[in-house]
């Protein structure tokens, strides 16, 4: 049995392959990967295939993130060859029941929701990933701001290639593209959700509410690590750690 901090170093080992699908699955509202934040809570994998089980800071969690993030991380695991038959489950959610009998039937989010999934979640996971990139021009912008390269008057008018190589301006660009925004080097880096450059005269309001958005982002990313650290603190794969992985499945390279 193994943690996330003891995953295996080799790049075509199954556990591998499992752990770097799981770190590609983001909780839509923190625009953070579900490893890193510790909701997956345990890996079991046999010579049938693999189960899952996630876990959430509270059991009121919103159900369409708490189902986005479990039929992400399906989607993930069932894209990783021969890996059997994948079953993800939602631990001590008041949905999981539904959510896991969806799931299982692969029945989509309006298949399990019915009536109750009052958008699609393409919808949903476009509203996310665009406050997702509001938060990382705020982020690029300020750190020019505060180095003093640019003024709160010049800042509106900043291209992508006027940004310093490094985190935030690969974040940047990652999200761009994942809503489908130009990376091109001569784009203005301060743009609404459809690309287009914000007038001198509104960027200190954009600015501004970039900046709300980042702090609302960063602000849930502490109080829901903190809040699965207490609800946790019991459980065999605490809120700190994790996921605990058994894996009891025969290959013929282990046999040999």
């Amino acid at each position: 049995m193994t943690t996330l901090h003891e995953r295996p170093t080799r790049i075509d080992s199954l556990e591998a392959q499992v752990m770097a699908a799981l770190d590609t699955v983001l909780d839509p509202e923190l625009d953070e990967p579900i490893t890193d934040l510790y909701f997956v809570r345990s890996i079991a994998i046999d010579d049938a295939g693999i189960e899952v089980h996630l876990r959430l800071p509270t059991s009121f969690c919103s159900p369409n993130f708490a189902y986005l993030m479990a039929s992400d991380s399906l989607d993930a695991l069932e894209a990783i060859d021969d890996i059997g038959v994948v079953r993800v489950m939602l631990d001590d959610h008041h949905d999981s029941d539904k959510i896991n009998a969806g799931l299982a039937a692969h029945a989509g989010y309006r298949g399990t929701f019915g009536d109750e999934a009052d958008e699609s979640l393409d919808d949903l996971r476009l509203t996310f990933m665009r406050k997702a990139h509001t938060a990382a021009m705020e982020r690029s912008l300020t750190a020019l701001i505060r180095d003093g390269v640019e003024t709160s008057q010049t800042v509106g008018r900043v291209l992508v290639r006027d940004l310093p190589d490094g985190q935030y301006k690969s974040a940047l660009l990652r999200r761009r593209v994942s809503i489908g925004l130009s990376a091109c080097p001569n784009s203005r880096v301060l743009v609404d959700d459809h690309g287009h450059p914000i007038p001198d005269d509104e960027v200190p309001v954009k600015l501004r509410f970039a900046r709300s958005v980042r702090i609302s982002i960063e602000g849930n990313g502490h109080w829901c690590r903190g809040v699965l650290a207490t609800r946790y603190s019991d459980d065999d794969c605490d809120g700190a750690s994790g996921p605990l992985v058994t894996n009891t499945r025969h290959t013929a390279q282990e046999q040999s």
